[in-house]
């Protein structure tokens, strides 16, 4: 039995329909999410104090020269300065430096010190206490500790992906389940982690149907599930405008 085009684009579009249904069903879901949550709490900005502003008195300061003498002193060779800043490190002032170090066998060429700013001399990476301190004073309210945790690397998909390692993971007792990443090395908090935003990170990973490091728009996959929801659209469109009486009058005339 010869069927007509008809027939064949209602069967292209309800197998494109069933094909990406699912999908068009959890970026619906995700982007209901996305409108409806206030991204100052997906970022715990709620919960986070600002970082202690410096005193302007630079006369106790020291050159960063004495910085770099004293890294040289230790070994190391720097070769290029990648950064050099200011921050304040509990009730200290250090500069932070960060540098590319000339021997090629180094594992991490790119590496981050601390230096006292009144004396130059280098401190080390923070301790777990003091990163649990760094944490609860950036924290409102001083929850109590649930665990912190000495993170050397991370999965692709982790919830501190592609920040600055190693770190501390200070937990607090909180109802939001709030994680504080505090970068051992840099010697400040980067990141606050609660449970809103593992909820917005998991629909973000279905939006860009990226499974393994979560932020990769730009994959294969969803570039041809993007392409079948444009035929599936497309096909919509073509089956009404070719069942409806006024084309099938105007078609019937030729």
């Amino acid at each position: 039995m010869r069927h007509s085009r008809q027939y064949y684009l209602r069967r292209l579009h309800r197998y494109l329909g069933v094909t990406i249904g699912v999908q068009f069903l959890l970026w619906t879901a995700g982007g209901l999410y996305f409108s409806w949550s206030d991204m100052d709490e997906i970022h715990g900005d709620h919960q986070r104090l600002p970082a202690p502003l410096l005193a302007p008195d630079t006369a106790v300061w020291v050159s960063p020269s004495r910085v770099i003498a004293h890294l040289r002193a230790t070994g190391e060779r720097p070769d290029s300065i990648l950064s050099l800043r200011l921050v304040p490190v509990l009730d200290a002032v250090c500069w932070q430096i960060t540098y590319i170090d000339q021997d090629a066998r180094q594992r991490r060429p790119r590496k981050t010190r601390l230096a006292d700013a009144k004396t130059g001399v280098l401190r080390p990476a923070l301790s777990k206490e003091e990163a649990i301190e760094v944490a609860s004073r950036q924290f409102i309210g001083r929850p109590a500790i649930a665990s912190a945790r000495y993170l050397e690397a991370v999965p692709p998909d982790h919830e501190y992906r592609e920040n600055p390692l190693p770190a501390w993971a200070v937990t607090f007792g909180h109802p939001s389940k709030t994680t504080v990443y505090v970068a051992a090395e840099l010697g400040t908090v980067e990141k606050f982690r609660n449970e809103k935003w593992r909820i917005f990170d998991w629909f973000w990973m279905l939006h860009v149907m990226d499974y393994e490091s979560r932020d990769h728009i730009g994959n294969w996959l969803l570039r041809i599930l993007s392409i079948l929801g444009l035929l599936t659209i497309c096909s919509g469109f073509t089956l009404f405008i070719a069942s409806s009486p006024l084309f099938q009058r105007w078609i019937g005339k030729f």
